[in-house]
């Protein structure tokens, strides 16, 4: 994460593994800390749910790895803020956090910010491709599809990160040398020209499908929760990509911003399964329902009634 002193002029502070707190407070630091648990607990009641209460469907697999790459992702923030806590009071006199803890840092920290992004894109297109193809879509796709691909946006996650972090180093990223400048790009055009365009043009079909079924016998709940999730995502995550690039092509020079749009990226992983628990319950007729009918009614209802799902509602 690179949690580091900024330099106004100097790229190379963006690596200072020292000093961190004296950008950010350490009062700053709690209340991150306090946010984090509070998507820590909405990320596991999700998960637990969705894996052990209620019906698995295609698209409960991919939220169930969501909020695996949300969970990871927090816990690795939270780790780096209470070192940083730590560092900064002193609770460990003459033991200076070093930069190999902050590789480690980057090693978790990137590839589940890449995974996160690649799954919520599949979300967003499968759903849309259920609505645009529903026929092909319904006898076509193959069974256990969801398994299958978020294994391999997992992969393509993890060695996306990887390559961030082993061809771009501190050095590699200061001298702009070529293997870093290629991941840059690549990193860039993944998440701006190919995330990017494919999320908002689903979420387009998503809400015109919306207005064609207001009145209907079902309300398109997941649309609602993808919709609002991609916004979410990308009001949070892609800022964090944008900014970086252009701390790297000298269009900003201030690293302050990669520093806050890292933590602001954090708000993207705790909002997401409050997301699910207040559509839920919106869109239940009852006045009281527990968090496992709010998910049920979320997920599975939906797909369950729409006539463009699968029939059989397997665990895909």
């Amino acid at each position: 994460m690179n949690f580091t002193s900024g330099n106004e002029t100097d790229k190379k502070d963006l690596w200072t593994c020292i000093g961190a707190p004296e950008l950010l407070l350490p009062i700053v630091d709690g209340v991150f800390i306090g946010i984090c648990v509070l998507g820590l607990v909405g990320n596991i009641i999700v998960f637990w749910n969705l894996c052990f209460r209620i019906q698995r469907n295609k698209y409960t697999v991919y939220i169930a790895n969501l909020c695996v790459a949300d969970t990871l992702l927090l816990s690795v923030v939270m780790l780096t803020l209470m070192v940083e806590i730590s560092n900064f009071f002193g609770l460990h006199p003459g033991s200076k956090v070093t930069c190999p803890f902050y590789v480690f840092v980057d090693t978790l920290y990137y590839p589940l910010v890449y995974s996160g992004k690649n799954i919520l894109t599949a979300i967003s297109v499968e759903r849309c491709i259920s609505i645009l193809f529903p026929i092909w879509y319904r006898t076509c796709r193959p069974k256990k599809f969801s398994t299958m691909a978020c294994a391999v946006l997992w992969l393509l996650g993890i060695l996306e990160g990887l390559l961030e972090v082993i061809l771009c180093d501190p050095e590699a990223y200061t001298s702009q040398q070529a293997q870093c400048v290629t991941i840059e790009v690549m990193i860039f055009v993944s998440a701006i020209g190919i995330c990017l365009p494919l999320m908002v043009i689903s979420s387009v079909a998503l809400l015109y499908k919306i207005r064609r079924t207001v009145g209907q016998e079902y309300s398109p709940k997941l649309y609602i929760i993808i919709i609002v999730a991609v916004i979410v995502f990308i009001l949070s995550v892609l800022p964090l990509n944008i900014v970086r690039f252009l701390v790297f092509c000298n269009v900003l020079k201030t690293v302050k911003l990669v520093f806050i749009s890292q933590y602001w990226l954090v708000t993207n992983c705790v909002i997401n399964p409050y997301i699910y628990f207040l559509v839920g319950k919106i869109c239940n007729q009852t006045t009281c329902c527990s968090i496992k009918d709010s998910l049920q009614r979320a997920f599975v209802v939906e797909t369950d009634t729409s006539p463009f799902s699968s029939e059989g509602q397997q665990a895909q």
